[in-house]
């Protein structure tokens, strides 16, 4: 006997949502692994963030996401990166992985070509605004009614985050932040619709 339409939906939903917890969880709990790591290890991690135009100071653009300054600062970044990321994911789980590359890449270099001298930049928050600026824009280009609503609902919840573009408090990389939601227009543009 076939099985019913409903039920092969709801078990890809179920599937579905179970990668996605698996892939935003494992990504969550590095960040925090690194993080404890770096606290028993007296911040000796820090030296692996970006160092603004300095040729060591470019392996930040792999390992600053990874890096927090204190446990607040990363539990202000936890919800939104969940938040965000798994948005991205509900818009097509396929987009994740090239996002968050294009998000490191985007606010690592913004803040290694803009940051002060001397400054070292850590955190997720530059990854965080790459998710918002595709799901900001990701309806523009992609042009279906799911990806349309999906940026009015990310304007209307997170839209105040974009402030954090301009400079602003001493101490929070606007550089990043900005390469971030940079990078994510970016690739939202990569995936419009032809």
């Amino acid at each position: 006997m076939p099985r019913s339409p409903v039920k092969v939906t709801a078990g890809r939903v179920t599937r579905s949502l179970k990668q996605q917890v698996g892939i935003l969880g494992t990504a969550i709990g590095v960040v925090w692994v690194t993080h404890g790591m770096n606290l028993a290890l007296g911040g000796v991690l820090f030296s692996f963030g970006i160092i603004p135009r300095t040729a060591v100071g470019l392996r930040g653009l792999l390992f600053a996401p990874f890096l927090h300054a204190n446990t607040a600062h990363l539990m202000a970044n936890t919800l939104p990166f969940v938040m965000l990321g798994w948005l991205v994911m509900l818009r097509d789980a396929r987009h994740f992985v090239p996002v968050t590359l294009y998000a490191m890449l985007g606010s690592g270099l913004a803040a290694w070509l803009l940051g002060a001298p001397g400054s070292v930049h850590i955190g997720a928050s530059g990854v965080i605004f790459g998710y918002l600026g595709f799901l900001l824009l990701g309806g523009w280009y992609a042009r279906s009614a799911m990806s349309i609503v999906l940026s009015l609902l990310v304007t209307a919840v997170w839209g105040t985050l974009v402030l954090g573009v301009v400079p602003g408090e001493a101490g929070i990389s606007w550089q990043a932040h900005l390469g971030g939601v940079v990078a994510g227009v970016l690739a939202a543009r990569s995936y419009r619709k032809r």
